[in-house]
């Protein structure tokens, strides 16, 4: 599900927008939308946000909340502070993982009028008034440059919120692409793993049992290769299956149709190495 990240200062309307989002989402779409909040993930904010620890827990249960349900379709919103950036950056990991966009929204109201609306409300919903300071002094506010902050929609106290154009940015723009070693890909042929195990090793073996012969300077022929090692220094046993294993991890990010050219393919990852 594409992820609505929700932002600003304690107080600051974030729960009343969540509800015109959804309420747009369900009444105006096909897509299903689910909220991931505070409540929800039973968290009491006046005693989570004075303490560093339970802080840190608490956003480890809110995004391991939003990252089960991600997916292509339909909408996550998290209503949350996400105060922090760092917290945003690793959101916007977890979309990149899952191949799904996002946005976020921040509430744009200055702080006097967010604590005059957070001295308005019941006692047992309202954030004392030292979490209330610690949270705006510590408060980063999304830019719109940071990948982890775009697309940004800024809404004042009295804007509408523009669920339109949320919408365009969660089903009509491409996700973010996921890093490629977050990526697993699919293997080119069903023995490809136990050929690129076999042939590499197989490799490593040849050039070990030929240095006890050869002098650097030689070109040693490896099984299933044409081109040769060439062996301009020694290399000892370690250093071949460090990067052996540099060579496996690669190419199971770039598994080859023709597994007859992996021999050939490492021995020219070698070469390139030991230069």
């Amino acid at each position: 599900m594409p992820l609505v990240i929700m932002c600003g200062y304690p107080s600051s309307g974030k729960s009343d927008r969540t509800v015109q989002l959804e309420s747009f989402f369900q009444s105006s779409t096909d897509k299903k939308c689910l909220v991931i909040g505070e409540s929800s993930a039973g968290i009491d904010k006046n005693d989570v946000y004075a303490d560093s620890k339970k802080e840190k827990e608490a956003r480890g249960k809110l995004k391991s909340a939003a990252q089960r349900l991600l997916s292509k379709d339909d909408v996550i919103i998290l209503d949350s502070l996400n105060y922090i950036k760092g917290f945003r950056y690793e959101l916007y990991c977890a979309v990149k993982s899952s191949q799904t966009p996002h946005c976020v929204i921040f509430c744009d109201t200055p702080v006097n009028l967010a604590e005059t609306w957070n001295s308005g409300r019941e006692e047992h919903d309202r954030y004392t008034k030292e979490i209330f300071d610690g949270l705006v002094m510590r408060f980063e506010a999304p830019i719109s440059k940071n990948r982890w902050d775009s697309p940004l929609f800024s809404v004042g106290p009295d804007d509408d919120l523009p669920c339109q154009e949320i919408y365009d940015a969660l089903f009509l723009r491409k996700a973010p692409p996921p890093n490629l070693s977050t990526v697993s890909q699919p293997l080119s042929a069903t023995n490809f793993l136990y050929e690129l195990d076999k042939r590499t090793q197989e490799a490593v073996t040849t050039l070990i049992n030929a240095q006890k012969t050869s002098i650097p300077g030689d070109d040693i022929s490896i099984p299933g290769a044409k081109d040769k090692v060439h062996l301009a220094r020694s290399i000892n046993n370690a250093e071949l299956q460090r990067i052996r294993r540099q060579f496996i991890t690669y190419t199971k990010l770039h598994p080859i149709e023709d597994i007859s050219m992996l021999a050939n393919m490492f021995v020219q990852y070698i070469n390139n190495s030991i230069k």
